[in-house]
């Protein structure tokens, strides 16, 4: 991860491997961002029309030996959208990307900053950390030696954040950019691990290893879901050499006034157990855990950045997978509640083993639960790849979450959960069933999941679902500051959510 500091000193003047410039679309071309001399604004202007450099997204145009500039080179990164319009938080962060993409294998970079905001100092560190990301764990020596030259960058001059009316307010943004940048991809590292590294037992004992002690961490073994009567996981988890477990990480400072829940769907691999996927819908399965790889991410940073909020972590994991013990279609389980439910398709297992997580996390009364999870193909078809679906049982925090997401950088839309839904719940031989047919999938699930939301005195506890199915995981081309793999969604969300609360 590289290192940042800050710096008033003249862009011209920076000796580093590359001074970055940031630059939008403008009808008379490239309009180049942040303080710069007039001769180096100039001498850059002229090369990038000649180049017919537009400054789109994701463009970076690379300048050598620019007259006036210290710097062994310059990269002018488009941010793109329309002309002449400001430059929102979102395409900063983006452009960033781009940047963090471009400086890899370098020792050092002076970045300009492209307006004198004090936070612009932290998007711009989200995106060239974000962008920077690879995953290493898997290559052998000859891959690690070819991974080196690609590298972050070692160390980042933030220039125009140094002055000192600013410098406080920048350093805190800085920090906090850092501490998110560390939780975004802590959870990638975990959804791009191979399912034979990963599974439910591994995954606990990271989230063990990473946890500050100012986070405590309970693991709910096969004994304890059991007594628990966690039907749901247990059914999933079943088929597997590798048991299911439930883990409980809990931030709790002292005076925190309120009090969230978030869980997590973790199946660490999902061959869709005896109702089997096929093989190409097995591939990219490892990162059926997204979910619980960003509340775990979420709660580290949480307490990390010492938000006056207490959060429970609840990470369901378990491995679906088809062998002479695996749940059938038509079993019955009994589910952490009380109630039964009948299992229909063995690859909708996700929603089973959050139902009895949401149980479980209802028991603390929290003001709040979230869940997270890669739960429906329908939420892809609806939205495509880059946007997750958000659902609710109360409207305030549908909204809430879709401005925490907004402000994060993190693209939701919120969708509906129709009652007449709820009577495809409904089952000739158990409480409810928890599949039906096709047609609004992402809609049918939410409904099955609010039933296994408690109360808090009269009401129901407020709950909100974050089907993140499409943008957990980028199979696709590079864009932005995402690159290949897991992405790490849902991090920022809940991040900005407690930040919100607290």
């Amino acid at each position: 991860m590289s290192t940042f500091t800050l710096s008033d000193r003249a862009a011209h003047d920076e000796d580093c491997d590359a001074l970055v410039v940031f630059a939008a679309p403008a009808t008379s071309g490239p309009a180049l961002l942040g303080e710069l001399r007039d001769g180096v604004r100039t001498a850059l202007a002229d090369r990038l029309e000649v180049l017919r450099a537009r400054a789109g997204a994701d463009e970076v145009t690379w300048l050598a030996r620019v007259p006036g500039v210290a710097a062994a080179a310059v990269a002018v990164v488009g941010i793109g959208g329309a002309k002449d319009t400001p430059a929102t938080p979102e395409q900063l962060r983006r452009a960033a990307g781009a940047a963090g993409r471009a400086l890899s294998g370098r020792a050092s970079a002076a970045v300009v900053l492209p307006d004198a905001e004090a936070g612009t100092a932290g998007v711009i560190v989200e995106g060239l950390g974000y962008g920077a990301y690879t995953f290493t764990a898997h290559l052998g020596e000859k891959g690690l030696a070819k991974a080196a030259t690609k590298a972050p960058v070692e160390h980042v001059r933030l220039l125009g954040a140094g002055k000192p009316r600013r410098a406080g307010a920048a350093r805190e943004a800085v920090a906090r950019a850092e501490a998110l940048v560390a939780g975004v991809c802590w959870a990638r590292d975990l959804v791009n691990t191979a399912p034979n590294a990963l599974y439910p037992e591994s995954f606990a004992a990271r989230v063990e290893e990473a946890a500050p002690a100012s986070v405590t961490v309970r693991v709910y073994d096969v004994a304890a879901l059991q007594q628990e009567r966690c039907g749901g996981i247990l059914g999933v988890g079943q088929g597997s050499m590798h048991p299911p477990v439930i883990v409980k990480m809990s931030y709790a400072p002292k005076g925190a006034a309120t009090h969230l829940a978030y869980v997590g769907k973790g199946i660490t691999f999902d061959s869709g157990g005896l109702s089997l996927k096929t093989p190409t819908g097995m591939i990219t399965m490892k990162c059926d855990m997204g979910g619980a790889a960003a509340v775990a991410a979420a709660v580290l940073t949480i307490a990390r950045l010492g938000l006056p909020i207490a959060v429970d972590g609840w990470l369901c994991l378990a491995e679906n997978l088809p062998d002479g013990q695996a749940q059938r279609p038509g079993d019955v389980v009994t589910m952490a509640d009380g109630s039964t439910c009948e299992i229909i398709n063995t690859d909708a297992e996700g929603r089973l083993v959050l139902a009895d997580g949401l149980v479980l996390a209802s028991r603390d009364e929290p003001d709040a639960i979230v869940d997270v999870a890669t739960l429906t193909g329908a939420a892809v078809v609806a939205l495509g790849h880059r946007t997750a679906a958000v659902l609710a049982n109360d409207d305030d925090l549908q909204g809430e979450l879709t401005e925490a997401a907004t402000a994060a950088g993190e693209s939701v839309w919120p969708m509906p959960i129709p009652e007449e839904l709820a009577k495809g719940l409904e089952s000739g031989v158990a409480d409810r069933k928890h599949s039906a047919e096709r047609e609004g999938g992402t809609l049918f699930a939410a409904a099955f999941l609010r039933e296994y939301v408690g109360r808090k005195g009269a009401d129901p506890i407020p709950w909100g679902h974050l089907d993140i199915a499409g943008p957990a995981y980028n199979d696709k081309g590079t864009h932005g500051y995402t690159g290949k793999g897991g992405t790490g969604f849902g991090v920022r969300t809940l991040v900005r959510l407690a930040e919100f609360r607290s």
